[in-house]
């Protein structure tokens, strides 16, 4: 690598695993309820073979080529890179381990809940399981001997699979076979639920012992497990293809045939049964992450048990989405036109505003047009049954459904087929672009004529994650803001060419320049005595132009706030320490998903604040239609500026940056919990909707700008 360059900025894959380091530090903490710590182990590795099927098998098909540049002399060698990653995922999943089987594990059942060992069970548990094991598991095992009329089986992404090593009867041959767990039996079997507590057994332990009924007559000598995970990245060349939506089809059955990037294995696996599966699953030792691990594989299965409610002093207080409060209005257009724009919060405040809106366009004859973008939205999805609603009704309906949303796939082609079949319009993007944004426009007729309603959004149509993922929505009619989307549709679904925006701001149009003007223009106006200042809330920083923009800023004095849940290249500890001293990066894990983007300039007095969709990844501002918007109101600014400065206050989840790569912990910070953000703005939002209540309509604020709140 060239060391120079290096120095400046910190490899995206590299950051993310320290991303991922500080969800696992989650399940280290012990100021968290026992079965939120059981949640973050969980996470961690839903997060870890979301990584591995895409960036470690990206990197691993890099391995024959040289050093791969990616902004000016910034880049990476493929290999170093690699071994890089495979030890620290080595050493995430060492600890990971640690932590489930020496502390939280033990530490359940002290209080009652229990994963049992097959030897453990007390002969009426024994007497249940077996019951389980005949009735229920049983009819769906199918075991695969591996000889000479038995091919080692195609084994599935991410499933978990018994190897068998064995004598079959009559023979004197050792011999192997496969079993796969399957994945429609719970992972984790109750067996007894009294006042003695509650006792689980796992599947495959259950399974395990009970090989003799598979394998009638068989010496069983070893049986063991493993998992693997294959290269998900699905590469398709959009200009060369006719269609999009066959194409991903077949891309999709594809999938149980792409290359194998990991194994993971039992640690207790013999030689013999290693050296026999490596051979058969032909893998290359040198691009291959292969894992031996102590205690229980797949522990993403761990959400089945940390979702349990009846205990509920080992889970966070619930915290139901509050009303919005302007829920009750039954004239939801009159609301957004006489009392708008309006902002609202998720999870603190509910997603039910956007459903009733599409809901009351489905239905409303003054409707003409429903036009929305869905990138992510849920299994049984309220917002798609309403536009299909709306379709039927006769309105004309135009969605936009990106396909290519990464694991969301055939979920978006199942919905894209539903509203198609009801008559709405359906376009599936741009070619060699994504459609990130998140906009919805209603376009209905009223006694002054047509009337443009929008919505637009920091985060998925998504009623699911509404209640998971922290997002901002805003609601409004403003007609230059209306005509904008109503463009931006137009580029998304037609043929237009981008127009001179009022006040979107679009990528990969303008984003990218836009945002490095902003930036430059507060260095142009800081002095030493007058600094300007910076406030991003993003998920992702990983644009080294823009890095490189905001490192000359903070030489100019400029303030820089950063608040970035994830992937960050910028290390202030490349500057000279003035100049470092500028810039302060928190990262927020808690109970909700940090997701609403916002930006905030300063501008020498006349502040600009934007929402929007896009972090400042190369993709979000080059290869993907993204939004920000401007935010005018003054009532809505200061509550984007009570969003920052709580966030920037949090001591208690608040991660800060200490050295290159490096985060502080939250392990033993309980004495600031009252600084805790998330709950801060909870009680935030319910003492407003408390006083809007009161007082029956929204108070009357001053015109506030951020206010800095360092130490």
């Amino acid at each position: 690598m060239v060391k120079e360059p290096a120095d400046q900025f910190i490899n995206r894959d590299i950051s993310w695993l320290e991303f991922n380091t500080r969800v696992l530090d989650e399940a280290a903490d012990k100021g968290n309820p026992l079965l939120e710590r059981l949640n973050f182990i969980a996470i961690f590795s839903s997060n870890l073979d979301e990584f591995c099927m895409v960036r470690f098998a990206g990197i691993a098909g890099q391995l024959s080529r040289g050093f791969h540049k990616i902004y000016k002399n910034y880049g990476y060698d493929p290999q170093l890179l690699f071994e890089e990653m495979q030890h620290k995922i080595h050493q995430q999943v060492e600890r990971q381990c640690r932590y489930l089987n020496k502390e939280i594990l033990p530490e359940l059942e002290q209080r009652m809940i229990r994963i049992s060992s097959w030897n453990d069970l007390t002969s009426s548990q024994k007497s249940t399981a077996q019951r389980i094991m005949i009735s229920e598991i049983f009819p769906v095992l199918t075991p695969i001997g591996i000889d000479q009329s038995h091919p080692f089986p195609l084994v599935p992404n991410l499933g978990l699979e018994m190897l068998i090593r064995l004598i079959p009867d009559k023979s004197r041959t050792e011999r192997f076979a496969v079993l796969e767990v399957p994945t429609v039996i719970p992972r984790f079997i109750q067996l007894e639920s009294s006042e003695k507590g509650i006792v689980f057994i796992a599947a495959e332990e259950l399974i395990r012992n009970h090989l003799d009924i598979l394998f009638s007559g068989a010496e069983i000598r070893e049986c063991s497990l493993f998992r693997v995970t294959r290269d998900m990245d699905l590469a398709i060349d959009e200009e060369s293809i006719a269609d999009l939506l066959t194409e991903l089809q077949l891309a999709l059955k594809k999938k149980t045939k792409r290359n194998v990037v990991r194994l993971e294995y039992s640690a207790d696996m013999s030689v013999k049964s290693r050296k026999w599966l490596l051979s058969h699953l032909g893998l290359d030792r040198s691009s291959t992450l292969i894992q031996p691990i102590h205690g229980l594989l797949n522990l993403k299965s761990m959400f089945e048990l940390a979702s349990l409610k009846i205990f509920p002093a080992l889970r966070h207080e619930i915290l139901p989405p509050l009303p919005a409060p302007f829920a009750n209005d039954r004239d939801i257009f009159k609301t957004i036109r006489e009392k708008g724009p309006l902002l609202i919060h998720h999870p603190y405040v509910s997603f039910e505003p956007v459903v009733k809106l599409l809901e009351a366009a489905a239905e409303d004859p003054s409707v003409l047009a429903i036009k929305q973008t869905l990138y992510r939205v849920s299994g049984d999805s309220p917002v798609v049954h309403a536009l299909i609603r709306a379709a039927r009704n006769g309105k004309q309906v135009s969605v936009l459904v990106e396909l290519k949303a990464r694991f969301d796939e055939e979920n978006n082609i199942n919905w894209a087929r539903e509203l198609a079949d009801a008559g709405a319009h359906v376009v599936y993007g741009i070619a060699g672009l994504k459609v990130h944004c998140k906009a919805l426009m209603v376009i209905r007729r009223e006694e002054k004529g047509i009337c443009r309603y929008v919505h637009l959004s920091t985060g998925n149509y998504n009623d699911k994650t509404a209640r998971l993922y922290t997002d901002l929505g805003y609601f409004s009619a403003d007609p230059l803001l209306a005509q904008d989307v109503s463009a931006l549709f137009n580029v998304i679904t037609g043929f237009s060419v981008p127009p001179a925006w009022n006040k979107l701001i679009v990528s990969p149009f303008n984003m990218l320049d836009k945002i490095l003007f902003m930036i430059d223009r507060e260095a142009r106006y800081s002095t030493r005595e007058n600094p300007g200042h910076i406030v991003i809330k993003i998920n992702s920083l990983i644009d080294y132009e823009v890095i490189e923009h905001l490192y000359r800023a903070a030489e100019k004095h400029v303030r820089i706030d950063l608040i970035v849940r994830g992937i960050c290249g910028l290390t202030p500890y490349s500057l000279a320490p003035e100049a470092a001293a500028n810039i302060r990066i928190v990262s927020i894990l808690d109970r909700y998903l940090e997701h609403a983007r916002i930006y905030y300039f300063a501008n020498n007095g006349s502040p600009e604040y934007y929402l929007g969709s896009a972090d400042l990844m190369p993709r979000n501002l080059r290869r993907r239609i993204e939004t920000l918007f401007p935010v005018d109101s003054p009532l809505i600014r200061e509550e984007l500026d009570f969003i920052l400065q709580t966030a920037l206050a949090d001591k208690r989840k608040g991660r800060v940056v200490n050295g290159i790569n490096q985060y502080s912990k939250t392990d033993r910070m309980e004495a600031y919990e009252n600084t805790r953000s998330q709950i801060v703005l909870y009680n935030y939002y319910r003492e407003r909707l408390k006083k809007s209540m009161e007082k029956n309509s929204p108070g009357n604020g001053n015109i506030t700008v951020f206010r800095d709140v360092r130490n």
